[in-house]
């Protein structure tokens, strides 16, 4: 009776000690799950816009009206390459051609998809527009996180001759890029990067 007693008790602590761990997990995973939804909607707040280059490459999420005269009054923007592709009909699309032929800005719609790997030849293609278009440039996508992330990581790789490291920090969460191997939609743009290395000239 008295090691039943034991036992009893034991199992009890271990009990308690299980119920408190699950506790304190739970916890942080609820402040982390809020630090994610506060750092996403200052992501959203802010535009999601960064420096690549200074001078030469930016990034960004959808700009408002407001937002593309303000990045050209600060950065001096001259070309505008967006991502989605062209939506005619659509009114964030339609006002951003409006606002790029009022403040004189190139604008290039280059079509590409954050689920879908970037082929060798379209790599080949935006890295062209890269190149030539007339600087500073502005790519953007919806959210700024994915697509753009990848071509600001082409730019860096094949313009800017930056290392890998560099280039594929432009794939993170810093930019609200979470990509989770063969579960995460976006998780495309990290393998596109990964299988356009050769091309670049980035071997493992």
């Amino acid at each position: 009776m008295l090691n039943s007693g034991k036992t009893a008790k034991l199992n009890a602590r271990k009990m308690s000690l299980v119920r408190m761990l699950i506790l304190r997990s739970t916890f942080w995973l609820i402040i982390a799950l809020a630090s994610l939804g506060l750092y996403a909607g200052f992501l959203r707040i802010t535009g999601n816009f960064h420096t690549v280059i200074s001078g030469e490459l930016y990034r960004s999420a959808q700009p408002t009206l407001k937002d593309i005269a303000n990045y050209q009054k600060i950065y001096g923007i001259k070309t505008i390459i967006n991502l989605r592709g062209e939506h005619k009909g659509k009114l964030w699309y339609d006002n951003e051609i409006a606002e790029s032929q009022k403040l004189n800005i190139k604008h290039i719609n280059f079509g590409m998809s954050d689920g879908r790997d970037l082929s060798d030849t379209d790599a080949q293609a935006i890295i062209y527009l890269l190149r030539h278009a007339e600087k500073p440039i502005l790519i953007h996508c919806r959210a700024g996180a994915d697509r753009s992330g990848l071509v600001a990581a082409l730019y860096e790789a094949a313009i800017a001759k930056n290392s890998e490291e560099i280039a594929e920090a432009q794939l993170s969460f810093r930019y609200g890029h979470v990509s989770v191997p063969y579960i995460s939609r976006a998780y495309a743009m990290d393998e596109s990067f990964e299988h356009l290395e050769p091309m670049l000239g980035i071997y493992d």
